[in-house]
C-alpha cells in the first residue's frame, strides 16, 4: 500500500550542495512538496535547476543563525505550502584547528550553526507537527561526532550534542506520533572530499570495511526512508553510513 505524500512539506537546511541537495533532490523525485535552504549566493540557482514544477518546491535563503530569517522563512512555507511534515537539520560549517590555536570565534559559529540552529529551527518546526500530530525530524549528525578527530573539537562537539538533543527530543514528541533520529554520515564524496588528493582518498579508503567512499546517495536514500510510514517505529535512533568506519 503506498503512501499518501501529495500534501507532505518537507524542509531541508543546507540544501544547495553535497548532501542536502542530494536529500533536496530525492525528496522532490519522490513527490513531496520541498523547500530546500541556502546561505550562498550560488544556492538558489542550484537549486532552481532542479526545480520544474514550483507548486511544490522553493529554494529559500536563510541564515539558519539568524532567528528573524528562520521566523521569515517560515511564515513564507506557510503562506505558500502548508504545515511543515519533515525537517531535515543539515546545514553545517567546520572551522578546523587545533584545540590550543582554536579562536572563540571559530568555536562560536561552528556552535551556533550546527547545534543552535538546530535548537531554533526544530522548535519552529514543531509547532505544525504537534497540531497535525505526525512529523519527522531528521537530524545530519557525523562520524566524527562519535569517534571524534584532532583538529575538530569545536565540530565533534556540535555533532555530537545532536545525539543527546535526538534521544530528548524524541521522548517528548513521541506521544504525538513525531519520530526524531540522526544520520552519521561517514566519508561521504562531496565537494570537499574532491580537495583531496586521490593518495589521499586511497589511504581513507583502505581504513574503511567497505574499502570505498560513501556516495550522498547513500545518506538520501535513508533519509527518504526515515521520512516514511515505513519508519514509524524508528525513533531516538543515530544510523551510522561510514562502510563500517566505526561501529
Amino acid at each position: 500500500m503506498s503512501e499518501d505524500i501529495g500534501n507532505r512539506v518537507v524542509l531541508i537546511t543546507g540544501a544547495n550542495r553535497g548532501i542536502g541537495l542530494a536529500i533536496f533532490k530525492a525528496f522532490y523525485d519522490s513527490n513531496y512538496i520541498v523547500i530546500g535552504t541556502y546561505r550562498s549566493e550560488s544556492g538558489q540557482e542550484i537549486l532552481n535547476d532542479i526545480i520544474s514544477d514550483e507548486s511544490r518546491a522553493a529554494a529559500m535563503r536563510m541564515d539558519v543563525t539568524s532567528k528573524k530569517d528562520v521566523t521569515d522563512v517560515f511564515k513564507k512555507v506557510r503562506e505558500r505550502f502548508g504545515s511543515i511534515s519533515t525537517l531535515i537539520n543539515n546545514a553545517g560549517i567546520t572551522h578546523d584547528n587545533l584545540f590550543m590555536r582554536m579562536k572563540d570565534e571559530e568555536w562560536d559559529e561552528v556552535i551556533d550553526t550546527n547545534l543552535n540552529s538546530v535548537f531554533r529551527i526544530t522548535k519552529e518546526s514543531i509547532k505544525d507537527m504537534i497540531k497535525s500530530k505526525f512529523g519527522r525530524i531528521i537530524n545530519i549528525g557525523s562520524v566524527v561526532g562519535l569517534s571524534g578527530n584532532p583538529g575538530q573539537v569545536n565540530y565533534a562537539s556540535s555533532k555530537s550534542a545532536l545525539l543527546g538533543f535526538t534521544k530528548s527530543l524524541a521522548r517528548e514528541l513521541a506521544s504525538r506520533n513525531i519520530t526524531v533520529n540522526t544520520i552519521s554520515p561517514g566519508f561521504i564524496k562531496t565537494d570537499m572530499t574532491k580537495k583531496l588528493t586521490d593518495d589521499q582518498q586511497t589511504a581513507i579508503a583502505k581504513s574503511i570495511p567497505l574499502s570505498r567512499l560513501g556516495s550522498t546517495d547513500d545518506i538520501a536514500n535513508l533519509a527518504i526512508f526515515l521520512a516514511s510510514d515505513k519508519a514509524s517505529y524508528i525513533t531516538g535512533e543515530n544510523i551510522n553510513v561510514n562502510g563500517g568506519l566505526y561501529m
